[in-house]
């Protein structure tokens, strides 16, 4: 029975793709729309990439609608480096033929959010925040009627990956993770105090190749190919997994402990710009704002992503 009607906020991206894959093939889960967004590559083919990973799990009754191609507050940024100049490079996957809605993703976010049920909706956020913000500048009577927004963004620990001190996500457009940390909306963080346990080892990888449809053999590919590059930075047994944390969270959140704190954005210092600041000990004494995830179970969750890419064709 489906636990979670969710809209996927995306910059496909290859871990964008896993979790994509993973949302589809859960039975608590039931996907309602696509919305892109500027993150790992521009908005254009973040869009065309959410409609590619649709058409290769034949889900092509989810509408995909193209949302921000910029941040708030400054000059766009990208993680082509990471994950190619498409943003899934790795397989060989066709132009997608299904078509990307008319309407803007953060009007469509409005309106998906005025017409269901009060507490129906929950927002899983892959990439920067700038669509819900946008949302919520426009729209500021949404925030009550989300159920929950789980977003993978953020770091405390583990330093960041984009710059010494700021997570991808948030130092992509950190003016809208502002907005939405600020908002009240009941909100989970997997930042990569997480992500970079779940390390994609080659026995795990092996796992998932041995898998038989087109969805697992393409994740496959993208994770080779992406995994270069982590590990060449990192040097560790297997390359981070960032985004399908979101949705096993949300499967099986017995995978997952943390705990609620204040996480404030930082905005204007050059040095820190998009960093996440953490108080765990409660030293400022501001209200606690979000559900901040530090320890995950890995094999756990490898488990629950090949159990459910198996499902998938």
């Amino acid at each position: 029975m489906t636990a979670h009607r969710i809209i996927i906020d995306t910059d496909p991206g290859v871990d964008d793709a896993l979790a994509i894959m993973l949302a589809l093939a859960s039975e608590q889960v039931e996907v309602q729309a696509l919305i892109s967004v500027a993150g790992n590559v521009t908005v254009e083919q973040t869009a065309r990439n959410a409609c590619r990973i649709l058409e290769l799990a034949g889900r092509t009754e989810i509408p995909v609608h193209a949302g921000c191609a910029r941040p708030i507050g400054h000059t766009s940024v990208s993680a082509s480096h990471i994950h190619g100049v498409t943003g899934m490079d790795g397989p060989d996957l066709p132009p997608p033929t299904m078509p990307i809605q008319t309407q803007h993703g953060v009007d469509y976010l409005v309106d998906a959010l005025r017409t269901a049920p009060h507490g129906s909706l929950s927002l899983v956020m892959l990439g920067p925040m700038t669509n819900l913000a946008m949302a919520l500048v426009k729209a500021p009577d949404i925030a009550a009627r989300l159920r929950q927004v789980v977003a993978m963004g953020g770091a405390w620990s583990e330093g960041g990956n984009i710059t010494p001190t700021a997570e991808f996500n948030f130092y992509a457009d950190p003016e809208a993770a502002d907005i939405v940390l600020r908002s009240d909306i009941p909100l989970t963080l997997l930042p990569l105090d997480v992500t970079h346990q779940c390390l994609t080892t080659p026995q795990r990888l092996a796992r998932l190749r041995a898998l038989p449809g087109r969805c697992a053999a393409a994740a496959v590919a993208m994770l080779e190919r992406a995994g270069q590059f982590d590990l060449a930075k990192y040097g560790w047994a297997g390359a981070p997994l960032h985004d399908p944390c979101t949705i096993a969270s949300l499967i099986a959140p017995d995978l997952f402990a943390g705990r609620r704190v204040n996480v404030t954005i930082s905005l204007h210092d050059a040095l820190t710009r998009g960093m996440s600041v953490v108080d765990w000990w409660g030293t400022t004494q501001r209200p606690a704002n979000a559900m901040f995830m530090r320890q995950v179970d890995a094999d756990g969750f490898y488990d629950l992503l090949t159990h459910h890419l198996a499902r998938l064709p």
